[in-house]
């Protein structure tokens, strides 16, 4: 999978498919789209922004990007993730878990959802903290690897890697935007306030 020739650098090759799919006749099942492309296009709808790399140099470079639109630097942040905290160590960041006054939420998540572009969250990445009580804005690490198609298949997963205790505080978040109407908000995201979230995705597969 590698996203970024996907989006980014489409060949001769795509093109043909194309063609194919316009003769493709009108009585045929649409075709599904690859899950990379299916949560982007859907998680893009949803407000969220979506930042790839192929490394952990681009990794750095689009957090000192966001920590730059916003005057993140010297204050505080977020975080639960030890890990986190000695990856982005040298932003001269304020790393603290507790919410009060902080700039935004720095963590990672369980999956993302590829049919309705949400994020899958459990206690492992925001303990038991409700999305309500998180700050308005959430820097979040995933890799490809975590796209799954379905919630149901995220709740799978979770249980699956989980063996004998799985983690409390399931829930997703979706509808980036803001302004969404609380009426597109799905059940297991419902009464949660809308937050600016920016997912950086790293290439892994």
């Amino acid at each position: 999978m590698n996203i970024f020739k996907k989006l980014f650098n489409k060949s001769a090759e795509d093109d043909e498919s194309i063609r194919s799919n316009e003769e493709r006749s009108k009585y045929m099942p649409e075709q599904k789209l690859p899950l990379d492309e299916m949560f982007i296009h859907n998680f893009t709808q949803q407000g969220g922004r979506f930042l790839y790399a192929i490394d952990e140099s681009e990794i750095q470079q689009h957090f000192e990007d966001i920590l730059v639109e916003h005057d993140f630097f010297e204050k505080p942040v977020f975080c639960f993730d030890d890990g986190l905290k000695e990856r982005f160590g040298d932003f001269n960041l304020q790393f603290n878990q507790n919410n009060k006054d902080s700039a935004f939420f720095l963590g990672t998540c369980e999956y993302v959802i590829a049919n309705t572009g949400a994020i899958l969250f459990s206690s492992r990445q925001i303990k038991e903290t409700k999305s309500a009580d998180l700050p308005g804005t959430y820097v979040i690490l995933a890799s490809t690897s975590q796209i799954v198609e379905s919630i149901g298949e995220g709740l799978r997963g979770i249980k699956h890697h989980s063996h004998t205790h799985i983690p409390s505080n399931i829930t997703t978040l979706k509808n980036f935007k803001e302004q969404a109407d609380q009426q597109e908000k799905d059940l297991m995201s419902y009464g949660t306030p809308n937050k600016r979230l920016y997912l950086l995705l790293l290439e892994d597969l």
